[in-house]
């Protein structure tokens, strides 16, 4: 399946690989040709330097859908460098592609993602507050919420259920553990077994918080918490994890519901790496992974390659006519700047040649239905609309 045909027919396109090889400029570049082939587009990014925001020319960046104004691309050439894009009004009244689509954008904020799914999820009002007005709640979420790969399944869910768009295009973290973001669907529903929900409440009876405290080794251990923090420590403790056990049932389901979401045939993960080892590594790892999970992965990015015809160039003859036009400069000068073009232009395919080689290692591994990208190494940095779409002809365009 081509890149094409990929935005055509998927609903979900997650992009992984490891930090640093452009995730966020290739998610925003596969987005925004989704927008000016017809469709309505999200791309949803966490990543905290705020780099989606860059590339696609915005100064104002946040948990809300902000619709992107395409209108800059309409003055430029096509894959040109032009002056950046904007933002839409507040009204979110931005411009559409060409074929009619649109392009928004999200970066998530992890602490309202957080707070949001836990209002959602409580089976009625007084225990939603119950929970975000706890301490121990308040506490914790923010170390719950800043990780960022769960938040990030979390909300995915949200928008793609919500069927307001063609097409999400997901730019997912850098990760330390490339295995993070697929298993962080089941991180909360882990926490909140029922097993350790138990041996929480055990030495409580239910109906009060502070009952008969029962026999066991968790009621000695809150009788020692009891002494140290104090009697109203543990009443909250005790009623942050009764009110999360009505939530248990609804972080299951939904564990569930994200697994089912990307095993459908309607989402791609698509891996970004860069030409060198490291991540070359990491690429190979989630092809293994995703297979392994029967997860669909169409194919493999690779980024910024140093791409040469492959052959022998001599400076000297390319630039012959140019040469004979020089005046005022001595021999001398012209055979050094003709030596060092051609020492640039070896080392250059050397270059190539060496990332050719890490990058069979890649291909083999990929199975019939599997496919391999390139994107070239830009000269500029892709800040804006314009280069965006350069980065688009180059991935799009065989």
């Amino acid at each position: 399946m081509s890149l094409s045909e990929l935005i055509v027919e998927r609903k979900l396109i997650i992009c992984v690989g490891s930090g640093g090889v452009g995730k966020t400029t290739t998610a925003a570049a596969i987005a925004l040709r989704a927008a000016q082939e017809g469709r309505r587009v999200l791309v949803l990014t966490i990543d905290p330097a705020k780099r989606l925001a860059n590339s696609l020319g915005l100064k104002r960046f946040g948990n809300d859908e902000t619709r992107i104004d395409l209108s800059a691309l309409e003055d430029s050439d096509f894959g040109g460098l032009g002056d950046s894009g904007g933002l839409g009004d507040s009204g979110g009244l931005g411009e559409t592609g060409e074929g009619g689509g649109e392009l928004w954008a999200m970066m998530l904020d992890n602490r309202r993602t957080f707070d949001e799914l836990i209002g959602r999820l409580a089976p009625d009002e007084a225990t939603r507050d119950r929970i975000l007005s706890n301490r121990i709640y308040r506490a914790t979420a923010d170390n719950i919420s800043g990780s960022q790969d769960y938040m990030a399944t979390e909300k995915l869910y949200d928008v793609v259920g919500s069927d307001r768009y063609d097409l999400v295009v997901l730019d997912t973290p850098p990760v330390k553990n490339a295995l993070d973001f697929l298993e962080a669907p089941g991180r909360l529903a882990r926490f909140l077994d029922r097993r350790v929900m138990k041996w929480f409440l055990t030495p409580y009876d239910e109906k009060r918080v502070f009952g008969r405290l029962l026999l066991g080794t968790s009621s000695v251990v809150f009788r020692l918490l009891g002494y140290i923090f104090g009697r109203e420590f543990l009443a909250e403790l005790s009623e942050y994890f009764m009110a999360f056990r009505d939530l248990y049932d609804g972080f299951r389901e939904r564990h569930e519901a994200v697994v089912e979401m990307f095993r459908a045939r309607s989402t791609a993960f698509v891996i970004v790496c860069a030409p060198n080892a490291a991540s070359l590594d990491v690429a190979r790892f989630f092809l293994r992974e995703l297979r392994q999970r029967g997860m669909p992965n169409p194919g493999v990015i690779i980024n910024q390659r140093h791409i040469t015809l492959g052959r022998e160039i001599a400076p000297g003859e390319v630039l012959e006519s140019s040469l004979t036009q020089v005046r005022d400069v001595s021999s001398q000068t012209v055979r050094s700047l003709l030596a060092r073009l051609g020492a640039a232009h070896r080392r250059l395919r050397e270059l190539s040649t060496h990332e050719e080689k890490l990058i069979r290692m890649v291909t083999a591994q990929l199975g019939p239905r599997q496919a391999l990208w390139s994107v070239p190494r830009l000269l500029r940095e892709v800040h804006d609309l314009p280069s965006l779409q350069l980065v688009g002809n180059h991935l799009f365009d065989d």
